[in-house]
């Protein structure tokens, strides 16, 4: 089972709502307002049947009973005219706030370090972007007006119960201990068995997409008995933690009744009682019966809502939680979002990484490990380089990846990674693209650590260009412009111009306004590599880290996709984790990891000369002695 995101706790989940409450102070006291003018208008109606009952009863003249008639019915008709458009001022407050907590989950979700990502793995980040926000949505729009409306009315109630006759009070009080019990009772198990349901869905979220993802896999491994066993016990807890909700509910719900039914009995009874004694009047009676009948709807919804809230709780306290691991990262890791690296910029595989890498030249300058003019005053080039020294890494405590490791490529070289499977080539370059953090030891740009940096600036400096790619649903402009907002038309079209791409882009039906991604207009798969190299040039970063960024490539859009390469990398800084030597043979400088360590650094000839392992994996890939 996957390491699952964090989930805030009761405290930050109670400060953000507060927060949320303090941004539309107007918004909510109109809701507020709205609702307890409503309320208002609903308690006259009770007080004066009980004065119709008590005229009745002294004889009074029809003209009496008709003019209260008509009061009721007018209060009625006021009574539903505010409660319009009250629940028409909670829905607006409603939908404002919610599509807040969206944008800001969205902010939260796309700064999530790519580390943390993978270790919780997809399905978790999917039950919180879908379930989760569902029912937060519900409990924002419905559940939460809906508690604060039953409030104000009980509230009002409760006031109008006092000034009929406060001893025709005293028998709510009989509902007091049952429903607080009750209630108690219930919010001390429903919060945490709510977490667990929410957390089983992830589980179940997970094991169903990774069953799908890898199906080929489970197929030809022959694995399908224990994908359907992994499936199965991830649904059974899910079982079990609805059937505990469920549980609380009916253990929850039927004492409420009870405190409904109690308090409308005992006020008739023992109303009846004190008219008989002389204490209250018939129609006190009357409008206290009523009163007390009318108290059950709010404190219904109140309890029926609060089910609701818990499950909104739940829901807010795993959205906040998103936010929980790019905190604890700077200071523990993981620097850089999901997208920080190359993600956002939708980087896919593209040819010609070899073709681009090949421009000779500085070969051999600086043989020894790490050696690099220092970063300072007299470095021209010190806000672009980036240097890691002494970096240490690992996935498992006390299990090292990488051992003190030091790389200082120079500004505009070229320079190839290689080393067996294993070694630690692709955490290394993580590192220096600001994927990960490193655990000790540290990795600057300008001087400055990576994980220090914001994501925009983060990105403005270094990006992990991969064999992945990814075309968003929107317009064609949107998709390169998306790494820079304030983009000019131009910029974009030159971006596109830089790749190849401009041509092909202005003949789409639409021009750049052509809307592309799921269900729109298809791109070819060059084309779509292409576009994701544009990003990578208006986002404009000083170094690029190429990992298995050739894996995929279009075999029959190679050559187009070798020259929309080679325009990415020209002028920067290339760091190539080379998965197949021919990579390395042209680049300025190559650095050997082996066992988590740089064992040589030099040119390809300077390594082939000295005879060590990189000569040994040269001669091997050539099949020369």
């Amino acid at each position: 089972m996957s390491t699952t995101l964090p989930v805030a706790d009761a405290a930050q989940v109670r400060r953000y709502a507060r927060t949320l409450v303090r941004r539309h102070p107007r918004a909510l006291g109109a809701a507020l307002g709205l609702h307890a003018l409503a309320a208002a208008a609903g308690l006259v109606a009770p007080r004066l049947l009980g004065d119709l009952v008590e005229a009745i009863s002294r004889g009074t003249s029809r003209m009496t009973v008709d003019r209260i008639a008509l009061l009721i019915a007018g209060f009625v008709v006021v009574q539903a005219v505010l409660t319009r458009f009250a629940h028409l001022a909670s829905a607006r407050l409603g939908e404002r706030v919610l599509a807040q907590l969206r944008e800001e989950f969205v902010d939260r979700v796309l700064a999530l370090p790519l580390a943390t990502v993978e270790r919780a793995g997809t399905g978790d980040l999917l039950t919180r972007t879908s379930r989760d926000v569902s029912a937060l949505s519900r409990t924002v729009r419905l559940a939460v007006p809906e508690t604060l409306v039953a409030i104000v009315t009980a509230g009002f109630i409760i006031g109008a119960l006092l000034l009929v006759g406060p001893l025709l009070a005293l028998p709510c009080l009989i509902a007091v201990p049952v429903l607080w019990a009750g209630t108690r009772w219930y919010l001390r198990r429903a919060p945490a068995g709510y977490l667990r349901e929410n957390a089983a869905y992830s589980d179940i979220t997970d094991g169903i997409s990774e069953t799908v993802e890898g199906s080929r896999t489970t197929e030809a491994l022959r694995q399908q008995a224990r994908r359907r066993a992994r499936t199965n016990a991830d649904i059974r807890r899910s079982y079990a933690a609805e059937r505990y909700t469920l549980f609380l509910r009916t253990v929850f719900f039927p004492v409420a009744e009870i405190g409904y039914v109690v308090p409308v009995v005992a006020t008739l009874v023992i109303g009846g009682w004190f008219h008989l004694k002389g204490w209250v009047s018939l129609g006190q009676v009357t409008a206290a019966t009523l009163y007390v009948q009318q108290l059950v709807d709010p404190v219904d919804r109140l309890l029926s809502w609060l089910d609701e809230v818990q499950v909104g709780g739940a829901s807010m306290a795993r959205l906040l939680g998103v936010a929980e691991p790019d905190e604890r990262s700077r200071a523990a890791g993981a620097a850089g979002g999901a997208d920080a690296a190359g993600a956002a910029l939708g980087v896919g595989g593209a040819g010609g990484a070899v073709a681009a890498l090949g421009v000779g030249g500085a070969g051999g300058a600086g043989a020894a490990l790490g050696a690099a003019r220092p970063v300072g005053a007299d470095d021209p080039d010190g806000d672009r380089r980036l240097v890691a020294r002494d970096v240490r890494y690992a996935y498992r405590t006390g299990r090292d990846v990488l051992h003190g490791v030091t790389l200082i490529p120079e500004p505009g070289e070229k320079l190839a990674v290689v080393g067996p499977s294993g070694a630690g080539k692709s955490t290394l370059g993580r590192l220096l693209a600001g994927v990960h953090a490193p655990q000790g030891g540290s990795v600057t740009v300008a001087g400055r650590r990576l994980d220090t940096l914001p994501l925009a600036e983060l990105r403005s400096h270094v990006a992990l260009v991969t064999q992945e790619h990814h075309v968003f649903i929107g317009t064609l402009r949107e998709n390169v412009a998306m790494v820079k907002p304030s983009a000019t038309d131009a910029d974009v079209r030159a971006a596109l111009a830089a790749v190849a791409a401009l041509d092909w882009a202005e003949a789409l039906p639409d021009g750049l306004d052509t809307m592309v991604g799921s269900g729109g207009h298809p791109l070819s798969p060059a084309q779509a590599q292409q576009l994701a190299l544009a990003r990578l040039v208006l986002a404009d970063p000083h170094t690029l880290v190429l990992d298995e960024a050739t894996s995929l490539i279009d075999p029959r859009a190679a050559r187009e996709l070798e020259r929309s390469l080679a325009a990415v990398l020209r002028g920067r800084t290339v760091i190539a984790i080379a998965h197949r030597l021919f990579s390395a043979h042209d680049a300025d400088r190559v650095a050997v990891v082996e066992d988590g360590r740089i064992t040589e650094l030099g040119s390809h000839d300077e390594l082939v000369a000295a005879g060590g392992s990189y000569a040994a994996l040269w001669h091997s890939w050539h099949g020369t002695p």
